[in-house]
């Protein structure tokens, strides 16, 4: 055998590339799905488990708190470790934790274990888009993320329904436990056909940025945690300024330390001065934190002030997340025919019109419909934004350094969520016991106003009418329904402005000059000499030239 033919790169199995994206898109849906499905469920959580509001905030903000904190890890240690062998790590933890949410007998182990579940997501998170950055290139690339977005609407357009069928038919203890066959399967299918990458240039564990992460795990900790508090305890109370003081020092220190290690920072701060990069981070920060706030808030409105069934919400969710798949499943063929500018401001702009529009649509007295213009805006604004965000997210860089873009990326937008889920849930809050405190009904309650209140913000406005005096249940129930409205479409304003806001700096920022040459090129061509480092992602070290062929530019060391 020759030496040429003894150092060549293995081929890759047959199928490999589309075994890649069928499970990163499996992997995809199940991740939307565990936050779709638990939206449905919280009313049967809070009953079932003695759940405060606050409670039940935590069950969606573990998962989303974690996720944003080991996204970025999870990305670099790929890169280092092997993309393939972090992804298959990270769906044996998501699925062993979703074992242990559905066997959970109390919200302090749901929630920790929530947490959990959100490490493991965020090694799919930020692994997953880089597999497939790895496999496709050109307007092939684009076609592949259009599939991937098209998974991820998938799961967002049938969570609800999923979720409200096993909440009503079983338990609320199958939107989790259904994770765990799904898990096994996709293991084994990860471990058989999809192909192994990583930088052979990056170190191992001995690289990994300690420092980084625990700064940087102390600042979101701590921010969260003055959000979800400062309702309760006060805005200007010591403990949640101190809380926000050390958010802002950890987040100063942690800036200082990715600085000084420059190479081998976790967060490599060269990509802010790439206005896309920039651009597309902003776009997910407003689109996660308004978009999906928005979503929370509705489906507690359509089950606590409209009445229906975990079932019926996931129906009357139908229009906007089959409008989102049908959306998500399109846009991906347009990645090369549409400027990325133009689908991302738009997709914000989209949501950002929406929710301005609640407050003149929907009142007290409204019906399911009235809000379905709203939903049908924002299920097209996340259909389109989903793979184009994909798309962008790995394009600035070259192939090997998939991994940390793709986990910085996904960093802004789980921090997006968590933080817009905190503050606007925080925001509502304080809303609807404002509104209902002052109402006439309010006056009447005297002291009890305030405990009526909190139960009329966390949903309970039957239960709260029901403990009202003698003769004042049905005043409750009314002054609570449309505090409750009110106070929703009061953040839906505020949200809808900073969504247009995002749109504003995508459409400034982004630029298609900015795409990496490898996101552009056809499939298999390496457009120039500075992306002959791109063959580093095999592996393997490339071949030698045959003693016989013409002179060509060696690689780059």
């Amino acid at each position: 055998m020759s030496t040429q033919q003894a150092s060549a790169p293995a081929a890759p199995p047959s199928g490999a590339r589309w075994w890649t994206l069928g499970v990163v898109t499996l992997a995809t849906f199940m991740l939307m799905l565990d936050l779709t499905v638990v939206n449905v469920a919280l009313p049967d959580l809070r009953t079932t488990l003695g759940a405060s509001f606050s409670d039940l905030q935590w069950v969606i903000d573990a998962y989303v708190l974690t996720l944003a904190v080991f996204l970025l890890t999870g990305g670099s240690l790929a890169d280092r470790l092997g993309r393939k062998r972090l992804f298959v790590g990270g769906f044996a933890l998501f699925t062993a934790a979703s074992l242990a949410c559905g066997l959970a007998q109390d919200i302090t182990a749901l929630n920790i274990s929530r947490g959990v579940q959100g490490i493991g997501a965020a090694v799919l998170f930020a692994v997953g888009p880089a597999l497939i950055g790895q496999e496709f290139h050109g307007k092939e690339r684009g076609g592949a993320f259009g599939i991937f977005g098209g998974g991820a609407g998938l799961a967002i357009a049938f969570g609800p329904l999923i979720g409200g069928s096993l909440t009503d038919g079983i338990s609320w203890r199958w939107i989790f436990l259904v994770n765990v066959p799904i898990g096994v399967v996709a293991i084994a299918l990860s471990v058989l056909r999809v192909r192994e990458s990583r930088d052979p240039r990056a170190g191992g564990l001995s690289g990994v940025d300690w420092p980084g992460l625990i700064t940087f795990s102390a600042a979101i900790t701590l921010l969260v945690l003055a959000l979800l508090r400062g309702d309760p305890d006060g805005w200007g109370s010591a403990e949640v300024l101190s809380m926000f003081a050390g958010a802002a020092v950890a987040l100063a220190v942690f800036l200082g330390v990715e600085r000084a290690r420059g190479a081998d920072a976790m967060l490599d701060l060269t990509l802010f001065r790439i206005p896309t990069f920039v651009g597309i981070a902003a776009g997910a920060v407003f689109m996660a934190a308004t978009a999906m706030s928005a979503v929370f808030l509705l489906v507690s409105y359509i089950q606590n002030v409209l009445g229906y069934s975990p079932f019926a919400t996931g129906v009357r969710f139908l229009p906007m997340t089959m409008v989102l798949f049908v959306t998500a499943a399109v846009t991906g063929g347009l990645t090369a025919r549409i400027p990325q500018r133009v689908m991302v401001s738009l997709s914000l702009a989209l949501v950002g019109v929406g929710l301005l529009l609640m407050k003149s649509l929907v009142d007290a007295g409204s019906g399911w419909t009235a809000s379905l213009t709203v939903m049908v805006l924002l299920g097209v604004g996340m259909g389109i934004f989903n793979p184009s965000r994909a798309f962008l997210s790995v394009g600035v860089v070259p192939p090997r350094k998939a991994g940390m873009a793709s986990g910085m990326n996904e960093t802004f937008q789980q921090v997006g969520m968590g933080l817009g889920i905190a503050a606007f849930g925080a925001m509502f809050q304080s809303r609807v016991s404002s509104l209902f405190t002052d109402s006439a009904t309010g006056h009447r309650l005297g002291s009890a106003a305030g405990r009526a209140a909190g139960g009329v913000a966390a949903g309970s406005i039957k239960e709260t009418a029901a403990s009202a005096p003698h003769g004042l249940s049905g005043q409750v129930a009314a002054a609570g329904r449309t505090a409750f409205v009110n106070g929703m479409n009061d953040v839906f304003l505020v949200s809808g402005s900073l969504a247009l806001l995002g749109a504003l700096l995508a459409a400034l920022l982004i630029r298609g000059k900015d795409l990496h040459a490898s996101a552009t090129a056809a499939p298999g061509v390496l457009p120039d000499l500075d992306d002959l480092d791109e063959l580093d992602d095999l592996d393997e070290e490339p071949a030698e030239p045959a003693p016989a062929a013409s002179p060509a530019p060696a690689p780059r060391s």
